[in-house]
């Protein structure tokens, strides 16, 4: 039995089950419950949610980044992306995040026009985002067999944290 060489701390493991529990959890609750996806106001806190999840996963990356911390995993775990590229475009996802989940608070805005041609899409992309992270992840693990069941899963679970995002987006957009 080969060693085991990944390097992922107990405490990142847990948040990574916590954030996935979470995503699961809140999307299934607005998917099938009385309310549907419909509605911005019911919508709006999980979008919040979702976009305070994947902050914390900038913000995580900008500590690592800085200073490495025993409580976090190494940088090469966070991103297959340089990270000067990466941050930008993860700061540019957040602006957007925050602008849409501003305008379900608030139930106006442009962000708020249904358009369920658009929903359709945007739904559809979503399963397959979600799908391809989790083709990714086993991919990964059998490649790197050394590394299960947590290494190198920061990047594929907030991908399904803004895969979840955008479900919730064209769920409320194929409303219309």
């Amino acid at each position: 039995m080969s060693e085991r060489s990944d390097t992922t701390p107990l405490a990142t493991r847990v948040m990574l089950i916590i954030v996935l529990v979470i995503t699961l959890v809140s999307v299934g609750m607005l998917r099938f419950g009385s309310t549907g996806l419909g509605d911005a106001g019911n919508i709006a806190p999980v979008l919040w949610l979702l976009t305070f999840l994947f902050i914390m996963r900038v913000v995580g990356q900008v500590i690592v980044a800085i200073r490495p911390q025993s409580w976090l995993p190494p940088m090469w775990q966070w991103n297959l992306i340089p990270y000067p590229i990466l941050l930008p475009i993860q700061l540019v996802f957040i602006a957007v995040m925050v602008w849409i989940s501003l305008a379900f608070s608030n139930g106006t805005g442009i962000a708020l026009v249904k358009n369920p041609a658009l929903g359709k899409f945007l739904t559809g992309f979503s399963a397959v985002y979600a799908l391809v992270m989790a083709i990714r992840y086993v991919v990964r693990m059998r490649r790197r067999p050394d590394q299960r069941w947590f290494g190198g899963t920061i990047p594929i679970v907030f991908h399904f944290v803004l895969a979840a995002y955008v479900y919730l987006l064209g769920g409320f957009y194929a409303t219309g």
